[in-house]
């Protein structure tokens, strides 16, 4: 197997284990949302550097992709725009901009930024599937341990 093709194995595989571990999704619009967040340190080393990740405790990753349900399937993954903002405890607002991955089938968006210990932030996503009508709203929130 080629080095390309290992890495979308190893990525696929670490996807699937993230997601059943922090699973968040949010259905709306007849999507599934599916987001997380972790710090980088999580990351298997062959996936941080393929993205240019820097592996640390204090960086998180930021993991969303966009699923139109198909009833008796798992769906289908769709390209999106999305915007993502976080907010603090004390409501500082931080944008975050994510890159769109695709790999075979699959397609997701990712971002890294730096937290601190005990750092509990709240993410929005406004979320806009290719070939929607409206724009989809989803949410989640996530304390980061950096100790």
């Amino acid at each position: 197997m080629r080095f390309k093709g290992k890495l979308v194995v190893a990525v696929c595989v670490w996807l699937a284990v993230m997601n059943a571990w922090a699973e968040n999704s949010t259905h709306a619009g007849g999507y599934t949302i599916h987001h997380n967040a972790l710090t980088t340190d999580n990351l298997p080393a062959q996936v941080a550097t393929a993205y240019g990740i820097a592996r640390s405790k204090n960086r998180a990753l930021l993991n969303v992709s966009v699923i139109r349900d198909e009833p008796g399937t798992t769906g289908t993954p769709v390209h999106a725009r999305i915007k993502a903002i976080a907010r603090t405890l004390f409501g500082q607002i931080r944008p975050i901009e994510l890159r769109e991955i695709v790999e075979g089938n699959a397609i997701y968006y990712i971002a890294d930024f730096p937290v601190a210990h005990r750092e509990v932030l709240h993410f929005d996503f406004e979320v806009m599937p290719q070939g929607g009508r409206f724009p989809l709203r989803a949410g989640m929130r996530q304390e980061f341990y950096t100790d």
